[in-house]
């Protein structure tokens, strides 16, 4: 559990900060294990004391001012980058959140991402509210897609596949988002959320949530799709960690570990309507969690026994990220 690290683990870490020129705007050391981000309708805001604390974040006066980025609806840490997708556009910085510049992109933003193999591949998604650009130069230039005239709001790219979540329905490119294919059985209406599985080359399997029809399931890869239980219910977000798939819910917490027979609602936690779940210690544990709410932020340590207030900014947070677990292992080298 990171609130309990081992006092020499969190000694390297602040030295480490120190080295990189890492404070809050506050003037403290920023520890990346213990950030949080939270995308609101007001802006940017971050903790450095794992939601204890909140700040709203405007950028170094060097950099460019999220001051008018708008609502924040994506957040994606990545080393020292961090991604975000917000009313104004698409930003990114490059020393852990401190100073921000204004990548090619003048439209509202959802949904950011990046190669996996960011040095060797400077391919770059960002899914808008006029479709999916697609960047071959890191973020610096933006080209529009096929995909164009419908929002696209959430992807994954376990590749070669890139599937993407649009406003009529679920789109799959196999050669780079040059031509998309749609699947049957989903409802008509715009998906929301989207879990893929960690094998999908081997073991196609999606899920994803239209309206209040509850979640559907694929098994090929998008083409055909067959209803996974939590009819009647507005689906938020859903993550998948090893067997279990979790809801996050206009009626709270649910999960599963039969893909969809059964659906149970999250232990510990009183019902309430939940938009996004984050594990931030995936995927080497399932134990700690971060669930926003319409009423604030919760959280667990110990797999949703229990869940306590986290903390919360002056707005009504749309979504929660974190930086990759430290890998002292790179750092040292």
């Amino acid at each position: 559990m990171r609130t309990r690290a081992a006092a020499p683990a969190t000694a390297f870490v602040l030295l480490v900060a120190g080295a990189l020129g890492l404070f809050s705007q506050e003037g403290g050391p920023v520890v990346t294990t213990l950030t949080l981000f939270a995308g609101t309708a007001s802006g940017l805001w971050r903790s450095t004391n794992w939601g204890a604390k909140w700040e709203r974040v405007t950028g170094r006066p060097e950099g460019v001012s999220l001051a008018e980025s708008g609502a924040v609806r994506g957040i994606l840490p990545i080393g020292r980058q961090v991604y975000l997708a917000a009313e104004a556009g698409l930003f990114l910085s490059e020393d852990f959140g401190q100073t921000w510049k204004k990548l090619g992109l003048d439209v509202p933003v959802y949904h950011v991402l990046p190669s996996r193999y960011t040095n060797a591949d400077p391919t770059v998604f960002a899914g808008t509210a006029d479709g999916l650009y697609k960047s071959g130069d890191a973020g610096k230039t933006f080209a529009p897609t096929v995909l164009r005239g419908t929002p696209v709001t959430q992807m994954e790219w376990p590749g070669p596949a890139l599937i993407v979540t649009t406003g009529h329905g679920v789109l799959v490119s196999q050669d780079g988002a040059m031509s998309f294919t749609s699947g049957t059985g989903l409802p008509d209406g715009a998906p929301h959320g989207l879990a893929v599985s960690s094998f999908f080359a081997r073991d196609p399997v999606l899920f994803t949530a239209v309206g209040s029809a509850g979640v559907f399931r694929s098994a090929d890869g998008g083409r055909s799709w067959k209803p996974a239980g939590l009819e009647g219910q507005s689906v938020r977000d859903l993550v998948w960690l090893g067997p279990i798939l979790y809801a996050a819910t206009d009626q709270g917490l649910f999960r599963t570990d039969d893909a969809g027979q059964k659906w149970v609602p999250a232990t510990g936690l009183a019902a309430r309507p939940a938009a996004q779940l984050i594990f931030p210690l995936a995927p080497d544990s399932g134990l700690e969690a971060f669930l926003a709410t319409d009423d604030g932020i919760v959280h667990t340590a110990d797999g949703g026994a229990h869940w306590k207030a986290a903390g919360a900014p002056e707005d009504r947070v749309l979504c929660l990220a974190t930086f990759p677990p430290l890998d002292r292992g790179k750092m040292r080298k």
